[in-house]
């Protein structure tokens, strides 16, 4: 290694000369080593943990996230046509498609975001930052796979610059970055990110009839609907071929069937379904008629096999991410177990309400909302973020409980959007400083009472 170190330090660009490729030399060399200054003296704490290594282990317990998400969106596709229905089935083929289909969001998403941050630390003339690290990880879990690309970028350089590089940077933002990009979606283009219907993704390979219809069809549209054709036919291209002359050597199946795109299927997310009709519908024999068990069983929804965003679908793979940032003291298991708490106690009063006149989603059991919808997800690495969240311990219990509750009434009670804890989080947000305001008050005036 120092070897490499020893050229990374004879080829640093001047600082006063060339600041942007500074900034750029400097985030890659600090990623790769940790800094050679240290602080000395007897009061000062030594750890070899620093921010940036701290982000990392944050990514790291996505990964499983990443990996289920990845082979998910394969599985999806191949489920809507019909072919390779067992969640093993043609596992290659998923993965393969899995891959085509989410390396276009997390270029875009890191191209975007991390050419913001060293833009800005060029201007402002200090070391990159870290807190993109983890944003960037997010937000693609954040979305689901058919998201447009123009969409994506423009999502990610507001909640960069208006969320964060707005308020000072890393440490300094009042609302959680990733979670910024998601609403500013959700609120500039519903119809994309709404949550109800299923997403269906296919792939454009050149030479092939389905390449033909997707440049005419592409062809009456402005530039934006370029991207995720330039994506297609790029991995397409690269991957698919590839793959093939790997596969052919194997005797397995070839990915002719992921040229196809299944543009008539049509069906809905258990949230949707639990919006309209409820946890479950019987008929006179006690069959299962109608509603979210209908179509999905609790299996599915546990283990992920479903649509939904990318990431949020894997509930067991979650919790072990959940349990990894508890372990490593990153993430507040107050504010997780407040979570938790809030939903238990909105979903018992939802189900004491539900009745025949009322909506079938207030007779959900409580239960199910733990993994039916991404709760997991926001509890383990959305509602966690430290600069965001409530600091004091006993406001940890607060926001975490509060979060737990208004998410719940927003995905039981708004008719128009059947998921909460995005608008629930950024809501709290606003509000952790307050908390933490009235709980180091309250702790003022209990000492000095005693005084």
């Amino acid at each position: 290694m120092k070897p490499i170190l020893k050229f990374l330090e004879k080829i640093e660009p001047d600082k006063k000369k060339h600041p942007f490729m500074h900034s750029l030399f400097d985030g890659i060399h600090t990623f790769l080593y940790a800094p050679k200054s240290v602080t000395k003296g007897g009061v000062h704490i030594r750890d070899g943990m620093d921010l940036k290594r701290t982000m990392i282990m944050v990514v790291l317990a996505m990964q499983l996230c990443y990996l289920f998400g990845t082979y998910n969106i394969g599985h999806q596709h191949f489920y809507a046509l019909g072919e390779y229905t067992g969640f093993l089935e043609g596992f290659h083929l998923k993965l393969v498609h899995g891959l085509i289909k989410m390396l276009p969001i997390f270029i875009v998403a890191h191209v975007v975001g991390l050419g913001i941050e060293f833009w800005y630390a060029a201007k402002k003339g200090h070391a990159i930052e870290e807190g993109f690290l983890v944003s960037g990880a997010l937000i693609p879990l954040l979305m689901p796979p058919d998201i447009p690309l123009w969409m994506l970028a423009i999502a990610v350089a507001f909640a960069v610059i208006i969320g964060k590089e707005a308020f000072g940077g890393t440490g300094m933002n009042i609302l959680n970055v990733a979670l910024l990009a998601r609403v500013f979606i959700f609120f500039a283009y519903p119809t994309e990110i709404s949550g109800d219907e299923v997403w269906i993704s296919g792939i454009v390979k050149e030479g092939t009839d389905h390449y033909q219809a997707a440049y005419y069809a592409q062809s009456a549209l402005d530039f934006k609907g370029y991207a995720h054709q330039f994506f297609d036919m790029l991995f397409g291209w690269m991957g698919l071929d590839t793959f093939d002359n790997i596969f052919r050597s194997t005797n397995a199946d070839m990915t002719t069937g992921m040229l196809v795109n299944a543009d008539t299927y049509s069906g809905a997310t258990p949230l949707a379904i639990a919006k309209n009709e409820g946890w479950a519908v019987y008929n006179s024999v006690g069959e299962i008629t109608g509603g979210v068990l209908n179509t999905y069983s609790e299996s599915q929804m546990l283990w992920g096999a479903i649509p939904g965003s990318i990431g949020e679908t894997p509930k067991l793979f979650i919790l072990i991410g959940a349990g990894m940032l508890i372990a490593m003291g990153i993430a507040s298991w107050r504010i997780m177990l407040g979570m938790v708490l809030g939903c238990i106690v909105t979903g018992f009063m939802f189900n004491a309400m539900a009745g025949p006149e009322m909506s079938p989603f207030l007779a959900v059991p409580w239960w199910a909302h733990f993994y039916m919808g991404s709760f997991l997800f926001a509890m383990a690495f959305m509602a966690t973020d430290p600069v965001t969240a409530a600091s004091t311990n006993t406001g940890k219990w607060i926001y975490g409980f509060l979060i737990g509750m208004i998410g719940l009434i927003v995905r039981v009670v708004n008719p128009a959007y059947p998921e909460g804890w995005m608008l629930a989080i950024l809501f709290m947000n606003v509000f952790a400083p307050l908390i933490d305001h009235y709980v180091l008050e309250a702790n003022m005036k209990k000492r000095m009472s005693h005084a």
